[in-house]
């Protein structure tokens, strides 16, 4: 079970939980980002460690089951951001990204 961003971070993008993953699985860096409107945790390679939810600024990280209700389509938003080419992502999310489930 990997821990997801949600809808608080849209807009936000603060990097603080960038600097605390052990693992390096929350992107885009800074070097790789295009525009996105907010961060994604890798799902294959997020190791549960919760490291990135205290330093989370903005309250917007929480473990794939206690995803409020509300903020549920955001599972599939951080799936398809490594799971889909740039395309595809684009195409279901926006350019950025800044369709929000």
């Amino acid at each position: 079970m990997a821990h997801v961003i949600c809808e608080p971070c849209v807009g936000a993008k603060h990097r603080d939980c960038i600097a605390v993953c052990p693992v390096d699985c929350i992107h885009p860096k800074l070097e790789e980002d295009q525009g996105e409107v907010m961060l994604f945790i890798n799902p294959d390679e997020c190791i549960d460690c919760g490291a990135c939810v205290p330093a989370c600024p903005v309250a917007a990280i929480f473990i794939e089951q206690d995803v409020p209700p509300q903020w549920q389509g955001y599972i599939e938003k951080n799936r398809d951001y490594f799971a889909l080419d740039r395309a595809s992502f684009q195409a279901k999310w926006g350019i950025h990204g800044e369709i929000r489930p």
